[in-house]
């Protein structure tokens, strides 16, 4: 039996390391698989090639795909950074391997602005993410929270029809990009915080120039994000020195926002008068969630929601109102849609959206062709995971290009024509379920106040259509209408669209 063993022993050690070299082989081999993409320069990578493209850096990446494939590999400095520029891939990253991207990048200013990650749109995936963003699906933006609100967002937007109106009676040229984005503000500032009264108008105004500032931070370019051994760059520059400036201005200013709403606790019932600051305390001070909600938590959840209902809500009533400004048969086909249901009754309201197929067709064309976040929130992987044979690694960082991917011609005709006619009697949806069109996100990173953000936009698109005829300025064509952008997060038009809104008056004879 020894001899046996003595024989066999020799054996087993040479087939263990056998196998051993074997699969280290083949394990680097896998970890050398990574997707394939433009080759980049020692020690900042691709870095030099994004920021010369800063302005539209989802166009850049598209044509860059259109050589590398939909899931291309790059480098930001230390950083490595997929994208993705297809459904197919799309579905893959955030629905079947979901878990493995849903993190975020700690990126400085989102993460500085965002109390270090205490919100829902930039933290890290954690167990107290998951807690913040149920509490925001099932308190804050539930669907009776959302009905609750609907009274705030009629009056606003029949408030700002009537602004309209008295500029409309002087021909008067009309910046609607600053036009709407007061709008938005305004209705986020009341859902938000509650009634602005007269009083308050300055401090609203103080609050919009700060949520610019914040904004710029959250998009700016920091060296050491890509670079940390450069961080001194960003003091130099500095970028630091402003960052702290703003978030130290922010703090003080929901400071002063939350120690008034507590000043006012038991004096007016939230079922009255609802607003999301007063719901929030409620529920911080109710105890009533599995984490220990800080103010940190109420203040950075606030910014998501107020940033995210600002900005992004404006830019698609623009760029709605763009493209139907470019497509003159599609503005005649949605006003008659509009007047013909709502007659002479002054005004659209929430009731009358459900009986407009064209309206929530031209929105949903509109979020195709120009989604109000072209690359998404950043997503970061939290493990090793494997897409179309190609490894993804951990702390990697994920573009995905909803621009591209909803002008991907194998999956629309004519890609980059406004067409409306494409979402009727169409099973496809924006809300994250179909892949081809993902301007809301998918999966746990998809944005949660989907519902809100389409129900503004369009109750102002119905109304601006129905009460207005639109005209370009003295000596301007529709093919002067430019669609450059500006940099940032999301997607604005460079040159504000400035129309001449021409008042509607209904009259039997018009039909």
């Amino acid at each position: 039996m020894a001899p046996l063993v003595l024989l066999i022993s020799p054996l087993l050690i040479l087939v263990f390391f056998f196998l051993l070299f074997n699969t280290q082989k083949k394990l680097v081999k896998k970890s050398l698989n990574p997707p394939p993409g433009p080759s980049g320069l020692p020690f900042i990578g691709n870095l030099h090639q994004f920021c010369s493209n800063a302005a539209a850096p989802h166009i850049y990446l598209w044509k860059l795909s259109k050589k590398h494939g939909p899931l291309m590999s790059m480098k930001l400095g230390s950083v490595p950074l997929v994208v993705v520029s297809s459904p197919e891939i799309a579905k893959q990253v955030m629905k079947t391997n979901d878990l493995a991207f849903c993190s975020r990048p700690k990126v400085l200013g989102q993460y500085k602005i965002s109390y270090n990650g205490s919100d829902i749109a930039f933290a890290p995936y954690s167990e107290t993410w998951r807690e913040l963003r149920k509490i925001c699906v099932l308190h804050l933006l539930s669907n009776k929270q959302l009905q609750s609100f609907r009274p705030i967002r009629e009056e606003e937007v029949f408030r700002m029809i009537k602004n309209l109106s008295l500029l409309s009676d002087n021909n008067s040229v009309v910046n609607l990009t600053v036009l709407m984005l007061s709008l938005t503000s305004t209705l986020i500032c009341r859902i938000a915080f509650g009634r602005i009264n007269d009083e308050e108008e300055s401090r609203k105004r103080r609050f919009d120039e700060l949520m610019i500032e914040a904004q710029a931070m959250q998009g700016g370019f920091f060296v050491s994000d890509y670079l940390p051994s450069f961080g001194w760059v960003d003091k130099l520059s500095g970028m630091i020195d402003r960052l702290d400036r703003v978030f130290k201005d922010l703090d003080e200013f929901f400071e002063g926002l939350i120690e008034e709403h507590l000043d006012q606790t038991g004096v007016k019932s939230i079922a009255d008068n609802p607003n999301i600051l007063d719901l929030f305390i409620q529920l911080k001070e109710e105890k009533s969630s599995s984490i220990d909600l800080t103010w940190d938590h109420v203040k950075a959840t606030i910014m998501d929601i107020f940033v995210a209902g600002t900005d992004t809500g404006a830019a698609t009533i623009i760029w709605t109102m763009t493209a139907l400004m470019q497509n003159p048969k599609s503005m005649k086909k949605l006003q008659n849609e509009i007047r013909d249901s709502i007659g002479g009754k002054g005004r659209v309201d929430e009731d009358d959206l459900h009986n407009l197929p064209y309206l929530k067709a031209t929105v949903k064309e509109a979020l195709r062709l120009y989604p109000p976040a072209p690359l998404l929130i950043p997503r970061e992987t939290i493990e090793e995971c494997e897409i179309e044979g190609h490894v993804i690694h951990p702390k990697t960082l994920v573009y995905i290009n909803a621009w591209a991917i909803a002008r991907d011609p194998d999956h629309w005709e004519r890609p980059d024509e406004f067409a409306p006619e494409r979402f009727l009697n169409s099973s496809v949806d924006i809300v994250g379920q179909d892949f081809q069109v993902i301007p809301f996100g998918s999966g746990r990173r998809g944005c949660p106040g989907i519902s809100m953000g389409l129900a503004t936009v369009e109750l102002a698109v119905a109304n601006l259509v129905y009460s207005f005829d639109w005209g370009l300025p003295e000596g301007m064509k529709k093919e002067d209408i430019d669609t450059d952008v500006l940099p940032g997060v999301t997607m604005h038009k460079k040159v504000p669209l400035c129309l001449v809104p021409t008042k509607y008056v209904y009259s039997i004879s018009n039909y």
